[in-house]
């Protein structure tokens, strides 16, 4: 397991190390483990930091998630309880985020883009949460998806139409995780409710860290076949008609 000093460990969860010690005054983070006069921190403690974060980004108060975590813990082995935490709040992706900055954006996607066309482009590649503005920079979350929106681009697809796709397709993938979250709150989530003990949160954390390679398990085979089928049929056609043009040209009327 990793350790942390304080400073790793706020860099590590987005946060300050004002607000890890914050935590840890109102009850929410557990003490670090003292090695000297340094204390270090483990990935219990990271797991502890993005839940709140996510909690706090909700809305809910300091109290309110104090009582929750308590709740939470009541009965059950802590390690359980942090083992799921972390389960719920670790990415989903081992991507790791890029960076870009304004000149290269508009070098790769606003050339012959005039003054308004570039920002309105920047809002909407904002608010796809393609990119997210980090001072002179803007961060880039996924380095693969700028990167298809710009092999698109290149291959003559216009922006707009690149970045409604990718609108609708963000809703499109939202339906398909809603679905598996639904199936699994179902059958397995609901026990916590039944059945409050630490061998239900070991459980249902075994599931979620199993759903991780079986999502895309599912949905990469499914996809593949549903674009061959849509490949054939919408360009088929066009390849005939080029194989006819083609095969004409081959064997010229006779004069």
């Amino acid at each position: 397991m990793a350790e942390y000093r304080i400073d790793d460990l706020a860099r590590a969860a987005g946060s300050t190390v004002r607000n890890i010690r914050a935590y840890q005054d109102r009850g929410l983070l557990p003490p670090p483990r003292l090695a000297g006069r340094v204390g270090l921190y483990d990935d219990s403690h990271l797991a502890r930091l993005r839940l709140i974060g996510q909690l706090l980004g909700r809305g809910y108060t300091f109290a309110v998630i104090k009582d929750l975590l308590t709740a939470w813990e009541t009965g059950r082995d802590v390690g359980d309880v942090l083992g799921l935490e972390k389960v719920l709040t670790d990415p989903w992706s081992d991507e790791i985020p890029g960076t870009v900055g304004y000149d290269e954006l508009v070098a790769i996607f606003g050339t012959g883009l005039d003054e308004a066309e570039r920002e309105r482009m920047r809002e909407r590649t904002v608010a796809l949460g393609l990119i997210e503005p980090d001072g002179d920079t803007f961060r880039v979350p996924s380095p693969r998806l700028l990167h298809v929106g710009a092999e698109l681009v290149a291959a003559g697809i216009p922006l707009d139409a690149v970045l409604d796709i990718a609108e609708k397709i963000r809703g499109d993938v939202d339906v398909i995780a809603g679905r598996f979250v639904g199936l699994v709150q179902e059958h397995v989530f609901a026990r916590l409710e039944d059945q409050p003990g630490g061998e239900e949160v070991t459980e249902v954390a075994a599931v979620v860290r199993r759903m991780r390679p079986l999502v895309k398990m599912v949905v990469d085979p499914l996809i593949a076949r549903a674009m061959e089928a849509r490949v054939q049929a919408a360009l088929g056609e066009h390849l005939e008609t080029i194989r006819d043009h083609l095969a004409g040209e081959d064997h010229p009327a006779a004069g």
